[in-house]
Order: structure tokens, then sequence, then C-alpha cells
């Protein structure tokens, strides 16, 4: 016999019940006292009455095929070692900014901008010194992301214009790039792909990224 989805009416109680097929219908009721009643959807199955229930959509992930000798694993590790860190000092540049809105006078920011210097040389400075060339590459791409800035803005802002080309310049030593877009549906599509992945893997609650 087909599959046949009828409706099915419980009713929990410590009385007898009875069960009335209709002659012209297969809808089947299960029925007591009017108390604790529970309504769900059943199927009728070589002559059983089973309950039917929709289950919650699975999502399924296909990942990069990782290993020794694929490029997305040494990406995707650099990934997971610097993610953290542009959270955190997206989160710290980003409240800065919004903080900086409502101070007009110059004086006034940079004073602004001292108190938080601290801040931004733990989040953001002192974990540079301890990443590899390709690391700070994706850091700094990951940053933007987070930001919606590259890091030459973020230092021209923060420590002045000249200070930026200085670090610009450094960075053009290292063959890096402190002017890095990040380009989600372009040339950063693969390391977005691989950002949810990291996301899912490590409880990390993925968010859309900031245009600029």
């Amino acid at each position: 016999m087909n599959w046949l989805k009828r409706l099915i009416v419980f009713k929990k109680s410590t009385l007898l019940f009875a069960v009335i097929l209709t002659a012209n219908s297969n809808t089947v009721f299960a029925q007591t006292s009017l108390t604790d009643t529970i309504t769900t959807y059943a199927v009728v199955y070589n002559g059983d009455t089973i309950e039917a229930k929709t289950l919650s959509a699975v999502d399924f992930y296909a990942r990069y095929p990782y290993g020794k000798k694929s490029p997305y694993s040494r990406l995707r590790n650099a990934i997971i070692v610097t993610y953290p860190y542009a959270l955190r000092a997206g989160y710290v540049m980003n409240d800065i900014n919004d903080k900086l809105v409502a101070i007009k006078e110059k004086q006034e920011r940079k004073a602004y901008i001292r108190t938080r210097e601290k801040e931004l040389k733990k989040e953001f400075t002192d974990p540079l010194t301890n990443l590899s060339i390709y690391q700070g590459k994706v850091l700094m791409k990951l940053i933007n992301r987070q930001t919606g800035n590259n890091c030459y803005e973020i230092i021209k802002e923060y420590k002045g214009g000249l200070t930026a080309r200085f670090y610009q310049t450094v960075a053009f030593f290292f063959s890096s790039n402190l002017k890095q877009p990040y380009d989600r549906e372009g040339e950063e599509m693969v390391m977005e792909h691989i950002l949810q992945e990291v996301c899912r893997t490590y409880g990390y609650n993925y968010s859309a990224y900031r245009p600029m």
C-alpha cells in the first residue's frame, strides 16, 4: 500500500479509547476524553498506523582537499593561526572608529587614540612579530575583512601618514602590501570558504565581512 498521510489525534488518558474508521475515508482518529489532546500527522502502511514527523534540515558541506601537497592546507593553517588576532584587533579598531565619529576636534581625537594605543599594540602590533610573512599577509586581509579598511589606512589614521608610508615600505621589502583588499567574490573567494569551514570546526560565530 502506498504511504498515505493522515491526521491522527492521540489523547492521553487512563480511559479506554475507541478507534473509529470511517467507511468512505482512510482518516484515523484515536479518541478518549477531551483533555490532554495531541494532534499529529500519521501514515497508514500495511495496515499499521505510524506517526509521521518532518525532520529538521541537515546541512552537508564539502571540504577542500587538505594534505601535505594541497595548496589549501597552508591557507587553512594560516587562517587558524591569524583569525583570532583578526577578530580581536577588528573588534578594538571598530570600537575606536565608532567612538571617533563623535569626536570632531583633532587634539581630542589624538588624545583618545593614545589612550587606546597600548590596547592596539597588544592586540595588533605584537602578534605580527610572531607570524611568518605568509601568515602576516593573511592577517592583513582578515583585518581588512573585519574592519572594511586596509592596514595602511588604519595605521595612517592612528599614527599619521608618514608612519603609514614607512610601514608600507617595510612591507614591500617583505613581499607584502599593507593596502591589500579583500574581495570575497573574487580573489579571496577560496579564503572566505575556508574561513567558513574553520568557523564551523572551531566554534567561531561566522559573520559577513564589512565591505569597504
